[in-house]
């Protein structure tokens, strides 16, 4: 027969664990971390609130074009160059903001008859983007109509970069708001108490797309002594703001 030996140190922890159950003593369970953390999830209320902010708009972005056509390239692209090179010399003597070319294009005219193709023609543009303030643009475009552009490719009306960045800030904290006034109303339905947040995600504060004037007029030239109304409007920022809040 083989005796177990046992060494001193289990000799001792067995002999004190049989003495506590003997004296009817109770241990407490030990909580690890990853418990206390799955208890802290289930004690947690998510929200989401909503933040809205509108400032007016005080300065418009335009496209504006020249477009012309012809039999001989060379020509049509002489042309377009001499007209654009006049509306841009005016754009600068008012100190437009942002001027730029955003297109540039010369391309054939076909005439398509019984299966065949014949090329008839060439078309040329070239296109200019700038921003200025609102009331100025009615006159301005019926001045570049006259230096030689005929086309207003397109027009959008935006807020001033400052006035953008103080209605973000005004929403996010509509949003915020929003999400604390939700969660205090389930809450205390259920007669529970905000402790704390623990968690907070900004899901969107981004400056708002310039409100579109769709508009593609082409012109040959001023026909009398109105200006041309321009008229902008509002923009709205908009902000999310989600809260986990444990209760």
């Amino acid at each position: 027969m083989t005796l177990k030996r046992y060494s001193p140190r289990r000799l001792t922890a067995a002999a004190l664990m049989s003495a506590a159950l003997a004296s009817g003593l109770s241990f407490a369970p030990v909580f690890t971390p990853q418990a206390t953390a799955q208890e802290t999830l289930m004690r947690t209320l998510t929200v989401t609130g909503q933040g809205e902010e509108s400032v007016p708009t005080t300065k418009t972005q335009v496209n504006l074009g020249v477009d012309v056509q012809g039999s001989d390239a060379t020509a049509v692209q002489r042309e377009v160059a001499q007209r654009t090179a006049a509306v841009v010399e005016l754009l600068r003597s008012r100190s437009v903001e942002k001027l730029e070319t955003t297109g540039i294009q010369l391309s054939p005219r076909y005439n398509y008859e019984n299966g065949r193709s014949e090329v008839i023609g060439y078309s040329g543009s070239n296109t200019v983007s700038f921003r200025m303030p609102t009331e100025s643009v009615g006159s301005l475009l019926d001045d570049a109509v006259n230096a030689g552009a005929n086309q207003i490719r397109g027009i959008s009306f935006v807020a001033a970069d400052s006035a953008l960045e103080s209605a973000r800030q005004q929403a996010l904290r509509e949003a915020v708001a929003d999400a604390q006034t939700q969660a205090s109303a389930v809450l205390d339905s259920l007669n529970l108490t905000v402790q704390e947040v623990i968690g907070i995600q900004i899901n969107g504060a981004a400056p708002p797309q310039p409100i579109p004037l769709q508009r593609a007029a082409e012109y040959a030239a001023a026909s009398d002594d109105a200006t041309t109304p321009v008229i902008g409007g509002e923009q709205t920022v908009r902000a999310q703001v989600t809260l986990q809040i444990r209760y």
